[in-house]
């Protein structure tokens, strides 16, 4: 993975939510943030929920949802690669997820469906090397885009007082793309042999599950803590995969010539468990504070062809705090909007020239009543990412999310009524 000391990106707008460089490796950008309100917070929502907003992080949460909730929001990243000699811009965005909730006993058994994105890759990058023992280079070009996504259904039962417990099954799709064109040059510049391409699609169609538990602890007559964690399972992922090395042009063709790797051939990749768990202060309708940790062993990741790769644990930890100036204001619009902020700090699975790659950021975001019941979510994260240190690659991205929280009353009124 040396050869990225030399990475350029070209620019390039995606309907993606991520445009990491190095969603390159692996299976690409791991979701870990949950929903816009949950992003502001520095991803908290294994121990905190609210009936407001859907709840998709921990299942087990859905219960607070006590009226119907429908959720959506589209998100914007830009981000600034920095290789230690040139800086380059690329940005990506796209829809981010659709969410409904539905009570079916308020405040006891709430169902919940949606649309998310597990994985992303969004990358083009162009690695130039010299060919060894010669005087020849070799300019690579790579390119990938696609990923994850799951279509979902969730429960949350509350159990027992206090607390609750959820299920979250998802029907697993989508289908990532890449390619590398190389092209070998001699001295003077001039192309040597015929250019190739390397291309490689896959496609995914399988399930997983997650489960979730929440307890909530009364600290006062109007303070709680809560406590919540989650258990992921995806494991072998089934799924074909198509193949081959060709001239450029010709790859992704399946009639051309070249060699055939893999011609639809099925299989599967192997997705590790993720385990969370979290510990949150609320101090009812005004100030909520919460500490969450995520890990997840990608040193066990296996891709398609079996073959395991340099990753290594994904943890992640979070911070989030959240206010409201005054939730019973009747004259002001921004004293009853819901303020967030949130630190977060990540181990990515990826592991490059003996080096971790960290990920760190700030986080912002509010919820603004649009009316009596439905909100406007707005979302707003700095950070970096990676580091110049071993010719590496250092990311510095914004990113910023704009969504809507439709709840309505009348589906809870019609059951009770009917």
């Amino acid at each position: 993975m040396g050869v990225l000391c030399t990475l350029f990106l070209f620019h390039q707008v995606q309907g993606q939510t991520s445009s990491s460089t190095y969603s390159a490796l692996g299976i690409g950008d791991f979701n870990f943030g949950g929903l816009s309100h949950n992003q502001a917070m520095g991803g908290l929502g294994i121990s905190f929920g609210t009936g407001w907003n859907a709840n998709v992080v921990n299942p087990a949460l859905t219960t607070q949802n006590t009226i119907f909730n429908f959720q959506t929001a589209f998100n914007y990243k830009r981000i600034n690669v920095d290789n230690g000699s040139s800086n380059s811009l690329v940005d990506g965005g796209g829809l981010s997820y659709l969410a409904i909730s539905l009570p079916i006993k308020s405040g006891k058994f709430t169902t919940g469906m949606g649309l998310g994105q597990i994985t992303s890759i969004n990358y083009r990058l162009k690695v130039e090397s010299p060919v060894n023992n010669s005087d020849l280079k070799a300019s690579n070009f790579l390119e990938g885009d696609g990923g994850i996504s799951e279509a979902y259904v969730n429960f949350g039962y509350l159990l027992a007082k206090n607390l609750s417990i959820g299920f979250h099954g998802s029907y697993l799709f989508g289908s990532s793309i890449r390619s590398n064109q190389l092209i070998v040059y001699d001295q003077n510049n001039v192309e040597v042999g015929q250019p190739s391409e390397y291309y490689e699609r896959l496609t995914v169609s399988d399930v997983g599950f997650k489960t979730g538990i929440h307890y909530v602890l009364k600290a006062s007559e109007k303070s709680n803590f809560h406590v919540g964690a989650i258990y992921q399972k995806l494991g072998n992922v089934n799924g074909s995969a198509f193949a081959k090395l060709a001239a450029i042009g010709q790859a992704s063709r399946p009639n051309s010539d070249g060699d055939l790797i893999a011609d639809n051939e099925k299989g599967s990749i192997y997705i590790p468990n993720r385990y969370g768990f979290g510990l949150t202060y609320e101090k009812r309708n005004k100030f909520v504070v919460g500490l969450e940790g995520q890990y997840q062993d990608f040193a066990e990741f296996t891709n398609f062809f079996g073959d395991p790769l340099s990753l290594q644990a994904a943890q992640k930890v979070g911070l989030g705090v959240q206010f409201i100036p005054d939730y019973l204001s009747f004259d002001s619009r921004w004293k009853r909007s819901t303020f967030r902020a949130g630190l977060e700090w990540m181990q990515t699975p990826y592991y490059i020239n003996q080096t971790t790659i960290n990920d760190i950021g700030i986080n912002f975001g509010t919820s603004i009543p649009v009316n009596q019941l439905s909100l406007l979510n707005l979302t707003f994260k700095a950070g970096r990412r990676g580091t110049l240190d071993n010719g590496l690659i250092r990311e510095t991205y914004f990113n910023v999310a704009i969504g809507f929280s439709l709840n309505d009353n009348s589906w809870f009124y019609k059951r009770v009524f009917e």
